[in-house]
């Protein structure tokens, strides 16, 4: 399930295989991008905003810049192949956009809201998004703000809205909620400390760039990674009463109720 740090990690792999050379072919199983030939364009830079990848490239006869945009989403994946390797990474009915150069071959599966803009246009795709928690220009006073903007809400559904803050997921959610000791269902207004919240999941997402292992507890070993996400009914790791684990909003929540007790 991609969070900011896998899609940060995602965009590192891309720039390795792409960046600095010409495409050599390109194929398009979307509808809205199905005649596009990229051919003979040269791939500048590969960018992640939260979940949404940019590939950012030269049109090779005005030397325009445009930007391909991807949305990870749940279940969305890029994968790079030497010529000749198997695409083994899912189905190929999955595959979406299909980038081949002379030495490599990226290949996107289940890709979502697939675009291909000029380059100054991408805050159409992205510029609603809230600071990024891996970007350059990471603001948490803004972060900070913008879920404050809205008291009402619960923790754990202004945590996932991307407009507050970029990059956080389902996983680090409960596990973020479960390190400050704070229920979900506890409303923005409520939560004792935002800044120290906020501050808590840059750390998170930076300590876990750069590799696939996504760990919240310093462990790397297989099952002791996470302290509640994907733990139902399994003991708290602090006090041994069972993980709960929940619908709320659109998505599954896990959370231990004695360590994060009810709001009153």
């Amino acid at each position: 399930m991609p969070e900011g740090d896998t899609v940060w990690n995602t965009a590192r792999v891309l720039a390795r295989a792409l960046t600095g050379a010409r495409l050599t072919g390109s194929d398009f199983r979307v509808p809205q991008l199905a005649t596009t030939d990229l051919t003979g364009w040269r791939v500048t830079d590969c960018a992640s905003r939260g979940k949404h990848l940019l590939i950012r490239l030269d049109e090779p006869t005005d030397a325009a810049h445009w930007t391909l945009h991807s949305h990870l989403r749940m279940d969305g994946t890029w994968r790079v192949y030497a010529p000749g390797e198997r695409w083994s990474a899912r189905p190929a009915h999955l595959i979406r956009v299909v980038l081949s150069t002379a030495t490599s071959t990226a290949v996107g599966y289940h890709l979502h809201e697939v675009a291909l803009v000029p380059t100054t246009e991408e805050h159409r795709l992205v510029g609603h998004l809230g600071p990024d928690l891996l970007g350059t220009d990471w603001d948490p006073q803004e972060a900070v703000r913008r879920l404050a903007d809205r008291p009402a809400e619960s923790i754990a559904e202004a945590l996932l809205d991307q407009r507050n803050l970029a990059g956080v997921g389902n996983l680090y959610k409960c596990e973020l909620l479960f390190l400050r000791g704070i229920n979900p269902r506890t409303r923005v207004a409520d939560v004792p400390d935002l800044a120290g919240l906020i501050t808590l999941a840059h750390d998170l997402l930076a300590a876990n760039r750069g590799r696939w292992t996504q760990s919240t507890t310093g462990s790397l070993r297989r099952g002791q990674t996470s302290y509640v996400y994907g733990r139902r009914a399994q003991p708290c790791r602090r006090c041994g009463t069972a993980i709960r684990k929940e619908e709320l909003g659109e998505r599954v929540t896990y959370w231990c109720p004695r360590c994060q007790p009810a709001p009153t």
